[in-house]
């Protein structure tokens, strides 16, 4: 470790600083679902939380989509799957996490373990709404990773089964010493700096005109507090960790062009899963970015999705179950 690192590791100690996480009350509401203007979910310490509902005519199962990190409910409008899953007789509530979007102390951390109890009280809401429907957890990234960590509460919300597009389960384990103790030492530090993607030779997706939608979005946050980063990063350990606790189905989606989330990372969540004996359905998409629910080819996605929604066996319609090849470190897990 160099010298630099192990002086502002000492600096952080005497500087006595620790990451600012967003006040949450105490839970003196009982949750409930409000239709005005606009549809949200009121929580147990009575922050609303807003919501999209792409409602199927007939439904035949219902998802809780959760938005990846500095996004919102919106990723699941169009170009997203909202609207088609509705149309194939599924019923897609997304909901705006808190510091996020809508939600109340946007830009600020809320806590792993808020975000977890929030989805699962939203769970326990969609479930009240509709009765005798299977439900789903669906995340893209970050939201994957809040599913993952919901089923460590000490009641997991009752659902039929995960979806986990791209989950972020780069956490500490994953971090190399100088990435770890730089960003361990500017939490503490100074949490309240904020960072761009600017200047980074990275691309989420293929699908151009939605990253500049992106772009034009003020709800989108652009620039990231230090401090939320590192509530990002205690987040995805947390979701590592919580793979021998998940017992019900899950459908793990990932892209060969993922430049996110690196692939030896979902490897090893894999190899987690296949120690705890977990009933999992992988897919490799060789043109696959980190978006893939938004991707160019994002239908394929979707119909993988579906199918396997509706019998939670048997071949994806895809094929890209079948043959991990593509995704390299993953391969390995492939049979």
């Amino acid at each position: 470790m160099s010298r630099l690192l192990i002086a502002l590791v000492l600096l952080a100690f005497a500087a006595a600083c620790a990451p600012q996480t967003m006040r949450t009350g105490d839970p003196v509401f009982e949750p409930h679902i409000e239709q005005a203007s606009a549809a949200q979910a009121v929580m147990a310490d009575g922050a609303r939380l807003p919501m999209l509902v792409f409602e199927a005519e007939e439904p035949r199962a219902v998802i809780l989509a959760l938005h990846g990190f500095n996004d919102y409910s919106n990723a699941f409008a169009g170009p997203g799957p909202g609207p088609w899953f509705a149309e194939q007789g599924l019923t897609l509530v997304a909901i705006d996490q808190r510091g996020f979007g809508r939600a109340p102390g946007r830009g600020l951390w809320a806590g792993d373990d808020r975000m977890a109890e929030d989805a699962a009280e939203v769970v326990a809401l969609l479930r009240e709404k509709y009765p005798g429907l299977p439900l789903y957890l669906m995340g893209e990234s970050m939201g994957s990773a809040v599913a993952m960590r919901t089923m460590t509460l000490p009641a997991p919300p009752d659902v039929d089964g995960l979806v986990l597009s791209a989950p972020a389960v780069w956490g500490w384990q994953q971090l190399n010493e100088v990435y770890a103790v730089t960003l361990w030492s500017a939490a503490h530090l100074v949490p309240s700096v904020t960072l761009t993607g600017r200047g980074l030779d990275i691309w989420p997706s293929d699908n151009i005109e939605m990253l500049r939608a992106l772009g034009r979005d003020p709800l989108v946050i652009k620039e990231t507090r230090i401090g939320t980063i590192y509530g990002l990063v205690g987040l995805m350990d947390s979701a590592y960790e919580a793979v021998p606790e998940i017992r019900k189905p899950v459908l793990l989606l990932y892209g060969a062009k993922d430049e996110i989330v690196p692939a030896p990372a979902i490897a090893d969540t894999l190899e987690k899963f296949e120690r705890a004996k977990a009933n999992v359905t992988v897919a490799c998409y060789p043109g696959g970015y980190h978006m893939l629910l938004r991707d160019l080819a994002r239908e394929t996605v979707w119909r993988d999705i579906a199918a396997w929604i509706s019998k939670r066996s048997g071949p994806l319609p895809s094929g890209q179950d079948e043959n991990l090849q593509p995704c390299g470190p993953l391969a390995k897990k492939q049979g």
